[in-house]
């Protein structure tokens, strides 16, 4: 082994062994993601494994807009709203490698097999719990779990793909834009 090729080992141990960010606070959250409210469903972030996994908060209150519809007597978080949040917490951790992400979205291109186990009602916590299955350069495939007080309230796969900002806007032909 010659010496530039030890450094260069060093370095990259040192860089592996430093410790990067893994919790992110909504200033954090906003920096990265473009959702505002009322359609931002991530609040913190507790636990953030680089290009591997994330574990995000939702905090689901009375005040959400989707309550005064779904349903005034029984007020119940819509399950689509809650894979949003397993795509945002999963688009939140790759965002967070991508240097040129001012200029990109992600989108999503498909959700499979989800799956909705029990209601998320107001006063209720969600722990989203996203993990990394496939990540090129521009998309993505990662399974999600949503959780309240300890069990499944929603599982799903959903996959997307970065698309520079101006392509799809104000189309709705445009495959794998709408979301």
């Amino acid at each position: 082994m010659d010496q530039n090729s030890g450094m260069a080992d060093e370095a990259s141990a040192a860089e592996a062994a430093s410790p990067s960010k893994t919790a992110m606070d909504i200033g954090d959250i906003l920096k990265i993601l473009p959702h505002r409210y009322p359609f931002l469903l991530i609040d913190r972030v507790i636990e953030l494994v680089r290009m591997k996994s994330i574990v995000a908060l939702k905090n689901v209150t009375i005040t959400e807009p989707f309550f005064q519809g779904h349903f005034p007597e029984k007020p119940i978080m819509p399950g689509v709203l809650i894979v949003e949040a397993i795509a945002q917490a999963g688009g939140l951790l790759l965002l967070t490698e991508v240097p040129n992400r001012d200029e990109l979205l992600m989108v999503f291109t498909g959700i499979e097999k989800a799956r909705f186990r029990r209601p998320v009602v107001p006063g209720d916590q969600l722990r989203i719990e996203v993990v990394v299955r496939a990540w090129r350069r521009t998309a993505a495939r990662l399974e999600g779990k949503a959780y309240v007080e300890g069990k499944v309230v929603c599982e799903a796969i959903v996959t997307c793909r970065l698309v520079p900002r101006g392509v799809g806007a104000g189309r709705a032909d445009s495959a794998g834009d709408e979301a």
